[in-house]
């Protein structure tokens, strides 16, 4: 049986992914800070599909994340077979504005902890010679968006990262994958307060559409996702227009 370890997983795509991995004959490690709602998810995926399902109560934004879920790894000794770097959140508008608390933790779980956890994860993968990692930007890693300019400059990273690994690993049983979604019918935008803009009232995707689409193409070991057409579009004009018009267009779609 495989395993998949998954974070950020009580709502939106993280709780799609455990599903549709669950559905997949996968156990699980779920990875969020709600307790409460990691010990209900648990409880009903192990009742609905039958797989065993652990999970791990972390505050992604800290420092010590990473080796704390390592920790407990080791403690169980399961082997990851997938990686699913989900979890992340939004600090939205102009940057002398927006709290610099909340854009050092977004730094700190979409950049830092993303890498530590990727790195300790693909030893063992390597020594396994298998492994499949999704690590989520958006459509923001191709766009620097005025109004939002930390979480798109953290998912570029994302990005970056992602297609490097791709090349060091090559044709190799490992393979990584960036899936860059647009608005998707989440929390996330609530809790950004960005659930009004005109970014989130055009070709919203539903959560099990982006990641069954997702799922059949990072196991393919596609190396990018960019899930429907309305978001393929956007990320192709984006590599035509110059700065200065999709700086005017991103800060019209976010108001």
């Amino acid at each position: 049986m495989k395993t998949v370890l998954i974070t950020g997983t009580t709502s939106g795509i993280g709780k799609a992914f455990a599903e549709k991995f669950a559905d997949e004959g996968y156990d699980l490690i779920l990875v969020a800070r709600n307790e409460q709602k990691l010990k209900q998810q648990q409880a009903a995926l192990q009742e609905t599909y039958h797989v065993a399902v652990k999970y791990i109560v972390q505050d992604l934004t800290q420092e010590s994340a990473a080796g704390l879920i390592m920790a407990d790894i080791d403690k169980w000794k399961v082997t990851i077979d997938v990686l699913v770097n989900n979890a992340g959140f939004n600090e939205c508008g102009f940057f002398v504005d927006t709290r610099l608390d909340r854009e050092l933790e977004m730094i700190n779980m979409h950049i830092r902890f993303v890498t530590e956890l990727t790195k300790r994860i693909l030893v063992h993968m390597k020594e396994n010679g298998y492994g499949r990692i999704l690590n989520v930007g958006s459509t923001g890693s191709f766009i620097p968006s005025p109004t939002d300019a930390v979480y798109s400059a953290t998912k570029a990273y994302i990005m970056s990262f992602s297609n490097a690994l791709c090349g060091e690993f090559g044709k190799a049983g490992i393979k990584v994958t960036t899936l860059c979604p647009g608005a998707t019918e989440t929390e996330f935008a609530a809790k950004a307060n960005i659930q009004n803009t005109l970014l989130f009232r055009i070709a919203v995707m539903k959560p099990e559409k982006v990641v069954g689409i997702a799922y059949r193409k990072m196991m393919k070991g596609r190396r990018l996702v960019i899930p429907g057409i309305y978001n393929k579009l956007l990320v192709i004009f984006s590599k035509v227009m110059p700065i200065s018009l999709t700086n005017r267009i991103t800060i019209l779609m976010m108001k």
